[in-house]
């Protein structure tokens, strides 16, 4: 995550894509998101009822971090028609995202199944919206590469503001999975 994390931010500094860059500064969110797990389960928290709400919570809230900022530079983005330039690195990075991200998600929110941890199955949602996010924005980049459809960017840029704050209410209100059953 770390390396897809600064490969998509650089690239999308480069190009002055948004939604690459929200992207790519999303994987530093899923990499808090692990730690905050990993925390959740060492020493005695690991029978903890209380850590487990405060780690969920905690996962919730990563969900939140980018929104603003991702929704603001679109918007800003779209309204003065800033143009992203054409991005092979970006195109090649989340290409790989869209290959690798749902194994990992999907294997933790198991992983969280068998735990009983809402907290690390919201970890591996988070995997799982990557590997989404990161097809839109691939989407989004290849549109602009082959068409010039530079305006993706700022709308890919939009969607992923808004799925983050969906998942991120639905992980604070303890409805992701494992409260539903779809882990299995």
């Amino acid at each position: 995550m770390t390396a897809e994390g600064v490969v998509g931010v650089l690239a999308g500094s480069v190009a002055g894509s948004i939604a690459l860059v929200g992207w790519g500064l999303g994987s530093a969110i899923e990499g808090l998101a692990a730690l905050i797990v990993i925390w959740r389960f060492t020493g005695a928290r690991v029978h903890s009822e209380s850590s487990e709400r405060i780690a969920q919570r905690a996962v919730a809230v990563s969900f939140f971090l980018l929104a603003p900022y991702i929704a603001i530079e679109a918007i800003h983005a779209l309204a003065a028609g800033e143009r992203p330039a054409t991005s092979l690195l970006g195109i090649a990075v989340t290409a790989s995202s869209v290959v690798l991200m749902p194994m990992l998600g999907i294997a933790k929110r198991r992983l969280g199944e068998r735990l009983g941890s809402g907290a690390t199955a919201g970890e591996g949602t988070q995997n799982l919206l990557c590997a989404a996010q990161g097809g839109a924005v691939l989407v989004g980049l290849a549109a602009n590469a082959a068409i010039g459809a530079w305006w993706l960017d700022g709308v890919v840029a939009l969607g992923l503001a808004a799925v983050a704050v969906k998942e991120g209410r639905e992980t604070w209100r303890g409805e992701g999975c494992c409260t539903d059953g779809c882990c299995g």
